[in-house]
């Protein structure tokens, strides 16, 4: 069972969301936050495997919560969930830890698919969220300096390192490699492993530090 702590300032998103994830059988919300501070509180308390985190919120926004989780001993995954779909937001909340970034106005197949991915280590970001992203951070990182371990992967783990970056799929990795998702998952893996990265936004953050892409 994926345990959620849902935190929106909003009181009706709250209820319209946990709704949503309350009817899978898999997923069950075990707390509702209308600040980030109390937020933090809460997932300090019951150590959810998941929390939906809003960006703008009363007194400790989002992004401040999820940095200030990110830093603690809390092994709880962030997924933002925003109406705000601005590269600075995406950047900062990346760069606070969070593990995936979702638009409120997704659709609820996709909002629960997104949880069951960070609840899996598989973080996700929307595609074309992720795709601006990768344009503008190429765009304002001329400068390139190698991943510590970068030297340590194989020819295929570099390979799939690289569609990683842009924004693949497993599934569009193993069709463009001819290889199974299990071996796609098995390469991640030992890729997060060598690079010392905490999950998959990570490993598209070096890959593009790195001059890979």
């Amino acid at each position: 069972m994926i345990r959620i702590v849902i935190a929106d300032d909003q009181e009706l998103v709250r209820a319209g969301v946990a709704a949503i994830l309350e009817a899978e059988e898999d997923l069950t919300v075990v707390g509702t936050a209308a600040d980030g501070a109390e937020a933090v509180g809460l997932i300090q308390a019951v150590r959810p495997d998941i929390a939906l985190m809003d960006i703008r919120m009363p007194e400790v926004d989002g992004i401040e919560a999820t940095r200030r989780l990110t830093s603690s001993d809390v092994a709880t995954r962030i997924l933002v969930l925003t109406t705000f779909g601005a590269d600075d937001n995406v950047l900062q909340a990346l760069r606070a830890g969070a593990s995936g970034f979702l638009l409120k106005d997704a659709p609820r197949q996709s909002l629960i698919a997104a949880v069951r991915a960070i609840a899996a280590g598989e973080a996700t970001i929307e595609r074309s969220v992720l795709r601006r992203l990768i344009d503008n951070h190429l765009q304002e990182s001329p400068s390139r300096t190698p991943a510590p371990g970068l030297n340590r992967l194989t020819a295929r783990e570099k390979q799939v390192l690289g569609l990683v970056a842009r924004g693949n799929s497993n599934d569009e990795i193993a069709q463009a490699l001819y290889i199974s998702q299990t071996t796609v998952k098995t390469h991640i893996a030992r890729t997060l492993m060598k690079l010392g990265a905490r999950d998959r936004i990570q490993l598209v953050v070096l890959a593009h530090q790195s001059g890979m892409v």
